[in-house]
């Protein structure tokens, strides 16, 4: 049996060699989209909603170049070019439905917040105690779980989305805090903005003798 002296290390292979990945490559920017103040759409879906007209008008005031390159006399006859002349007045009539309709919806919504009215009504419960309950804040877009976690947190008490006797949802705080209230909104304090002075009324409910 030879010794191990004698013996020589194998020789190692050498280590092969990782290929090369691809060099590596500039960062691409971001793109960047500009969204229409009035229907919030990318300008390019404008036209798929229903105030193009206000749109255009928001487009020309506030960036006059990229109006021209996408409403301009030039872009709308190459967009347009295509289509048979019935084919664009069909389009033109349309959109022109379109338009009139959201139109008479938004005044129709608007006369209705218009006529809406938000009652505060104090509530007496016994001699020392009242809670004040709030009505109608959700006609003027005001969302009532909001608007009671901010009365919560104003007055320190209690504050809740209930139903009321006509299965009317109103928001009830404890306390006598109605003046409060519509300092709140006449200040537009919170998520109380929108709502007309004249549109709130206070009225105040005691309660009947006997009921003790």
């Amino acid at each position: 049996m030879p010794s191990k002296k004698n013996q020589t290390p194998a020789a190692t292979a050498p280590a092969a060699e990782e290929p090369a990945g691809p060099p590596p490559t500039d960062p691409v920017a971001p793109v960047q989209l500009l969204y229409c103040a009035v229907c919030s759409f990318p300008l390019e879906y404008c036209e798929f909603g229903s105030s193009l007209t206000r749109c255009k008008e928001w487009l020309k005031e506030s960036h006059q170049d990229l109006y021209d390159r996408y409403y301009s006399e030039d872009a709308l006859t190459s967009k347009v070019g295509t289509l048979s002349l019935d084919a664009q007045a069909k389009l033109e009539k349309d959109t022109a439905k379109k338009e009139a309709k959201a139109e008479a919806k938004a005044d129709a919504a608007l006369k209705k917040k218009l006529a809406s009215q938000v009652t505060i009504k104090r509530i007496e419960r016994n001699k020392r105690k009242h809670v004040t309950s709030v009505h109608g804040l959700e006609a003027f877009g005001v969302d009532l779980k909001k608007a009671a976690k901010q009365f919560s947190s104003k007055f320190a008490t209690g504050s809740s989305v209930t139903k009321n006797l006509q299965g009317q949802d109103e928001i009830v705080v404890q306390g006598d805090v109605s003046d409060e209230i519509v300092d709140m909104i006449e200040a537009g304090v919170g998520v109380l903005k929108g709502i007309p002075a004249d549109n709130v009324e206070v009225v105040e409910e005691k309660k009947k003798k006997g009921g003790d």
